[in-house]
């Protein structure tokens, strides 16, 4: 029953932070608020949450990853696929590497494979904590898409670095070796179990779908539960459980491509994924911060609050420049390459430099990781400067979030990137093309539909309505001589006053029914064909 209280509360909170955080200035960003929520919660009533590690990464993370892998644009993954390595595999291994001999240096008392551990388990950036700020913060597409890549894959080398430390910390041997074999396996065994679990999911449904019929809440509950199948299966067999929920995501965008799925079916599941993406998002924040209170108290058990700060702000500024320097010289690099290949670039300004530096935000990765630190060595003795990793970890998280959510919504809107190429123009083909067979479709339907050869006249009146529709939009999309922004700003005209007369038509609906003229079962039913096409427009 506490367990089922806990859960409750938490729910609680993250509703009551949304409500806050709109109060709040906009560079105050909603996670933040979350931490404060927990904090407070946790100071006030003295009583925390015993928080899992391993439940935690099972709970929260496969969902969320697997909706960002679903979601991220996969022209821009696969177009921008070196830099997004780069930052991934390169950085944080430099990052591990420079922040272990510096944390070592700075606090003799912290064995080198403990400081390992600890740069380890900071330096992947967090996905979730990236989306809560990008989402307020206006970067340019491009951008974004490349640091949400980043974001996506460096959990597995940052993860695989901190295993090996902690190995090494507790038996004091350590093999390259045996580090690259485990690190293949757990990236090509997750993304694997990832792909071939979502394909097989996926397949056994539409199968079943036909034979049986398909009812909208099942496909939906199957989206819910193959993240969570693609982790366990991953973790089962000794692989990366979060690669293999980022794969399954970007496998079931791909299999979305059959079109087999209802549409009502894809407004019902987007709804259920944006309420289950907005939970646990809060609920790790307002989890980070009620742990808080307590990390900060076992820390100051061994160190002076002055020892702490200085520690805390040698870390971050430490990562800051590690990640300036290895960003600057990436770009760079990919600069000469782009040159020596006789393609045109422009080199990147530092404004964009430093934007890429601070969009470094970390989160709960790297809070789970770091508390699975050993309590104890192999001999029994106690696990050495455990707690301060953890401290420092933590500060870490916030800083970072402090940082990327005060200076990129007034830097990030500032910076310029090469357009992201010929996707206006995609997407204007897309439309002329997708009109051009919707006519085709009416003029086939209206020669060979049963009711259309009974009632003629009225189907062709039908058939001239919808054609015009047609007949508008390839006016618009086609090359017809006029600025396309004048239709862009055309459109944008004709979508207000369309969202107007469906509030218009829905608030008349409420009213019928408040008045009794209709039952609520009919005011349901137009209003919701009212709210599809709100969608559509929205």
């Amino acid at each position: 029953m506490y367990s089922i209280e806990v859960v409750l509360a938490m729910l609680l909170l993250v509703l009551a932070s949304g409500y806050v955080a709109r109060m709040l200035p906009a560079w105050l960003p909603l996670p933040l608020v979350q931490i404060g929520f927990g904090a407070v919660v946790a100071g006030v009533f003295q009583e925390g949450v015993q928080l899992d590690p391993h439940v935690f990464f099972l709970l929260f993370l496969p969902p969320l990853l697997f909706l960002d892998g679903w979601r991220i644009p996969k022209t821009g993954l696969f177009r921008d696929k070196t830099p997004i390595l780069a930052l991934a595999l390169g950085l944080v291994v430099f990052t591990v590497v420079g922040m272990g001999f510096l944390l070592h240096w700075l606090i003799p008392a912290m064995p080198l494979p403990v400081a390992f551990a600890l740069a380890a388990v900071v330096s992947p950036t967090d996905p979730v904590a990236l989306s809560s700020i990008t989402a307020r913060a206006p970067l340019p597409p491009r951008l974004r898409h490349i640091l949400e890549g980043e974001s996506l894959l460096n959990d597995a080398s940052g993860l695989v670095c901190f295993r090996f430390a902690v190995t090494a910390a507790l038996t004091g041997g350590f093999s390259l070796l045996s580090a690259g074999a485990t690190f293949a396996w757990l990236a090509l065994g997750g993304i694997g179990a990832g792909v071939l679990l979502t394909l097989a999911a996926t397949h056994l449904h539409t199968r079943l779908s036909r034979s049986a019929g398909e009812e909208a809440g099942l496909p939906i509950l199957l989206s819910v539960l193959i993240p969570f199948g693609a982790y366990l299966l991953a973790e089962d067999i000794g692989a990366s459980g979060i690669l293999a929920a980022v794969a399954a995501g970007i496998t079931m965008s791909y299999v979305e491509l059959s079109g087999r799925a209802l549409a009502t079916t894809r407004v019902q599941r987007t709804a259920v994924w944006d309420m289950l993406q907005f939970a646990l998002n809060g609920i790790i924040f307002v989890l980070l911060g009620e742990q808080l209170p307590g990390i900060v108290t076992r820390a100051a058990a061994g160190h002076s609050a002055l020892a702490l700060a200085g520690y805390a702000l040698a870390i971050n500024l430490g990562l800051a420049a590690l990640r300036l320097a290895w960003v600057w010289a990436t770009m760079r690099l990919l600069l000469f390459r782009a040159h020596r290949n006789g393609r045109e670039s422009i080199a990147p300004s530092f404004k964009v430099v430093a934007v890429t530096t601070l969009a470094g935000v970390r989160g709960a990765i790297t809070l789970a990781g770091v508390l699975t630190l050993p309590l104890v060595m192999s001999d029994g003795s106690p696990f050495p400067g455990r707690d301060l990793a953890i401290f420092l970890a933590t500060s870490v998280i916030l800083v970072s979030l402090v940082v990327a959510s005060a200076v990129l919504p007034s830097l990030g809107g500032r910076i310029h990137l090469p357009a992201e190429p010929e996707v206006q123009r995609a997407e204007d083909a897309a439309r002329l093309a997708a009109a051009r067979a919707g006519v085709a479709a009416v003029e086939r339907a209206q020669a060979t539909l049963p009711e259309a050869r009974r009632d003629p006249d009225l189907y062709a009146q039908a058939a001239v309505r919808v054609m015009a529709l047609y007949d508008e939009r390839m006016k618009r999309d086609g090359s017809t001589g006029i600025d396309a922004d004048v239709l862009r700003r055309a459109d944008a005209a004709e979508r207000a006053l369309r969202l107007a007369g469906l509030q218009a038509e829905r608030e008349v609906l409420f009213d019928m029914a408040r008045h009794m003229r209709i039952s609520d079962e009919v005011a349901r039913r137009l209003v919701r064909e009212i709210d599809l096409v709100e969608s559509r427009y929205r």
